[in-house]
């Protein structure tokens, strides 16, 4: 059944997960690269970072696209989902901080 009412919740929307994934694979390429090589501290970042740092710039207009669509609908639910996908999107991004200061 289809729910018309427009009450389903905001986490049914691409929109709203899709940078939610995207922070995960930032954490997995991190985690994975780790797990493989170890902490190495090079001048030369390689393909890996360059990939966290796409993975981690392409999801920002995906969540303002999300803001700006539901945002004015559904205030209190899309907050919700802005904080966690905020959430996602600094983990990594404290992750890295950590590795590099080991």
């Amino acid at each position: 059944m289809i729910n018309t009412s427009g009450n389903s919740p905001l986490f049914k929307q691409p929109s709203a997960w899709i940078p939610l994934a995207m922070s995960f694979a930032a954490l997995m390429v991190i985690l994975g690269y780790v797990a493989i090589f170890g902490v190495v501290h090079n001048q030369d970042e390689g393909a890996p970072a360059r990939i966290f740092q796409l993975i981690m710039v392409a999801q920002l207009p995906i969540a303002a696209y999300f803001a700006f669509k539901w945002l004015p609908k559904r205030p209190a639910q899309a907050l919700v989902v802005l904080a966690l996908q905020a959430v996602g999107w600094i983990i990594p991004i404290i992750t890295i901080i950590w590795l590099e200061s080991l």
